[in-house]
């Protein structure tokens, strides 16, 4: 009986860690055992998604812990599949937030430091100061929704620029056949905003401060993640295996806790 009642419970909280959180890839473990193993891993993945979210100062520069955990369980699900360099720069534009807001951050997760938080522009067609409509079309001038590993720098009509090879099929697997960069742009910057209550806007590309351009790319270049983020739109990935991250995150802890020892 009071195995039944242990499996009952076990399946339980599996369900519940699967319906909490939309987006987070369903999974069915092959046996109990595995099932408490992962109930296991995810909470101490949560807590250390929590941790680290704190220890960056994540709370004060406005972004929402749940999209950086969707963008963290990204990164390290393509840390596993071998995309990505060895620097640990994770990169977020939370298109949650308003144009006015400072919704660009670049962490850089082995020494917990937000490097930068700034503006970043979105699509002219994907809405005014707050973004709505995204698409992977030629020609559409929205913002695409998703992961990117960051390819290489070029000289284009916006100066130097950095290509981005989008990851999610059917989201923006044509960044590079829309020519979607991250470039420097004057329209993104505190005194477009007072002209026009807004920043200015992009034709897809999430253009960053014309001053901080450089600043931007040499911190972000290397095949490094760049996720895109809007939580109102219907979307999916094949880099939100949460299992996976844990994994992944909880071994790479242990590495960084052993060199420092």
């Amino acid at each position: 009986m009071k195995k039944q009642i242990l499996g009952i419970a076990a399946i339980f909280l599996v369900g519940m860690s699967i319906v909490g959180t939309s987006w987070k890839a369903v999974e069915l473990p092959q046996t109990q055992q595995q099932a408490v193993k992962n109930i296991a891993a995810d909470s101490l993945y949560n807590q250390y998604i929590t941790n680290l979210y704190h220890s960056v100062h994540l709370d004060s520069a406005g972004l929402n812990e749940q999209v950086f955990e969707k963008a963290l369980t990204g990164f390290y699900n393509m840390k596993y599949s071998g995309l990505l360099s060895a620097k640990s720069i994770l990169t977020i534009a939370d298109f949650d937030q308003e144009s006015t807001k400072k919704r660009l951050y670049i962490i850089d997760l082995d020494h917990k430091k937000l490097l930068m938080n700034t503006w970043v522009a979105h699509g002219q067609n994907s809405g005014g100061d707050k973004p709505a409509h995204f698409s992977n079309n030629m020609s559409s001038n929205q913002s695409s929704l998703g992961f990117y590993v960051t390819g290489e720098i070029y000289y284009g009509k916006h100066g130097r620029s950095l290509r981005l090879d989008g990851m999610d099929q059917g989201f923006n697997n044509k960044a590079r056949e829309r020519s979607i960069v991250v470039h420097g742009a004057d329209y993104v910057s505190q005194q477009t905003i007072n002209e026009l209550g807004r920043l200015g806007r992009s034709q897809g590309c999430p253009a960053v401060p014309a001053k901080l351009a450089d600043q931007v790319i040499n911190s972000i270049s290397d095949h490094t993640v760049l996720f895109i983020n809007n939580s109102d739109q219907p979307y999916h990935s094949s880099f939100l295996n949460e299992t996976l991250a844990a994994s992944v995150a909880l071994n790479q802890e242990q590495v960084l806790a052993a060199q420092v020892d």
